[in-house]
Parts: structure tokens; C-alpha cells; sequence
């Protein structure tokens, strides 16, 4: 398997990461010590707190994809290491942050770093458990899970809208989806799930088995990746 990953991408995004929430910290950290010594700034108290709050949510975002050790573009490499080298994963490169082609198709694979149990039931993905340091982690330190299914919607338009500018209509492939928790602590209940949902070490049995049931043409592969980005800003 080929990877490629836009690197300046994931340096600058740590940065912004790192800065952001370090910012954040000192932020409330003066709230805090406005609200004690001077009970009056109640406004000016109420500011730095949301600020810092807002500061703190931005920084996790950052840091949950680009500045933690390994990166997702990490995992989701060296547990894809050993498909053949039809298949290329592009991380940073494309419309969406990892995107996998090869002769299992074209997949999207969504990161997730939520811990818990994640539950998809009455057409819905929750998050349950946990107790308190759970709540705690979805205010300051981790991020909510969100809606995983226009997660995939609204990258699924950017790819088909990139493919359209670079593929003749009836070469768009079908566009596939994959929800990937890298968390070892995260517990997963897909039960009748629309959407794959996988741990890391999962996946590459999972594009192998994708690939024998319903695979694509060699050349659609080839025309696929032709088409996607190659730039001076790209490490291979």
C-alpha cells in the first residue's frame, strides 16, 4: 500500500493545536483569579471563561488529529500496512481528511476518538458511560461524538464534487464510508449500524473482505488515483 499525507498540513495544524490551548489555559485561568479578586467584574469574568471554554474546544480538535502521538493518519497507516499496492491511502490531500482507493473501492474513512460506549440504536449514534470523568472529558478534553452520518454526507458531496472537475460522469466511482474509534477504551455497538464501524486493527480485514465481494477495476482504480492531488507539498 502507498501513502500519501500533505505534511505541512499536519505541522502547521499541531501548532494552531498546541497555541489554542495553551491560550485557552491561561484565559481561564485569569477568569478564575478575576472571579475570586475581583467579585465585581462579572461580565468581564463571564467573557474569559466562555473565551477560554471556546479556546479549550478548538485546541482539542487540533491536538485530537494533528498533535497526539500517533497522529490518526498514523494508526490508520500501520494498520493498513500489508494491503498491496494497488491501494493508496491519502491523508490531507483530498476533500476529506483519509481517503482509501483500491480494488475494495473508494472509501471515506471517518476518525473518531470518543471513549465509552458507542451505541448505534433508533437510527442514532450515542455515546453512553462513563460516569463523570466521561462528562467531564465532553466539556474540556474530548470531543462530542457528533452525527457521524453527515459526517459522511457532507464529505461524500465534497468528493463527488472534486470528481466531477476531474473524471468524466460515468467514471465517478460509488463513494463508501468507514467510522474507525481509536480509542482502545471505546466499546462498540454497531448492531444494525448503516455505517462500518471499526477499530483499527479491523480495517484491513474488512477492505480485503469489501474487495472480494464487490471489487473495483484495475483501471477504475488507476483513473481514480490519477485524479486525485499530487503536489510539491506532498511526502510519499
Amino acid at each position: 500500500m502507498k501513502s500519501v499525507i500533505n505534511a505541512k498540513t499536519v505541522e502547521r495544524n499541531a501548532k494552531i493545536g498546541q497555541y489554542t490551548t495553551v491560550g485557552a489555559v491561561i484565559v481561564l485561568g485569569f477568569g478564575m483569579y478575576t472571579a475570586y479578586a475581583y467579585p465585581d467584574w462579572i461580565t468581564f469574568t463571564f467573557v474569559c471563561m466562555l473565551i477560554g471554554f471556546i479556546g479549550s474546544q478548538v485546541g482539542t480538535y487540533f491536538i485530537n488529529r494533528w498533535g497526539r502521538r500517533p497522529r490518526p493518519d498514523e494508526q490508520l497507516t500501520a494498520n493498513l500496512k500489508g494491503l498491496t499496492r494497488d491501494y493508496t491511502l491519502y491523508h490531507y490531500v483530498t476533500p476529506v481528511s483519509h481517503l482509501l482507493v483500491g480494488p475494495a473501492g473508494v472509501w471515506i474513512i471517518e476518525v473518531y476518538y470518543q471513549r465509552g460506549k458507542i451505541i448505534y440504536e433508533k437510527k442514532k449514534w450515542k455515546q453512553k458511560g462513563g460516569g463523570l470523568l466521561l462528562q467531564y472529558l465532553k466539556l474540556f478534553a474530548q470531543e462530542g461524538l457528533g452525527r457521524p452520518d453527515l459526517d459522511v454526507a457532507a464529505d461524500t458531496d465534497s468528493l463527488i464534487k472534486h470528481f466531477k472537475k476531474t473524471l468524466a460522469e460515468e467514471d465517478i466511482p460509488p463513494i463508501q464510508a468507514a467510522l474507525v474509534f481509536t480509542d482502545d477504551r471505546a466499546e462498540l455497538e454497531p448492531n444494525d449500524s448503516p455505517l462500518p464501524m471499526l477499530r483499527p486493527k479491523e480495517m484491513k480485514e474488512y477492505f480485503r473482505r469489501s474487495a472480494k465481494a464487490n471489487p473495483l477495476a484495475p483501471e477504475s482504480v488507476k483513473r481514480i488515483q490519477d485524479s486525485l492531488p499530487q503536489g510539491i507539498d506532498i511526502e510519499k
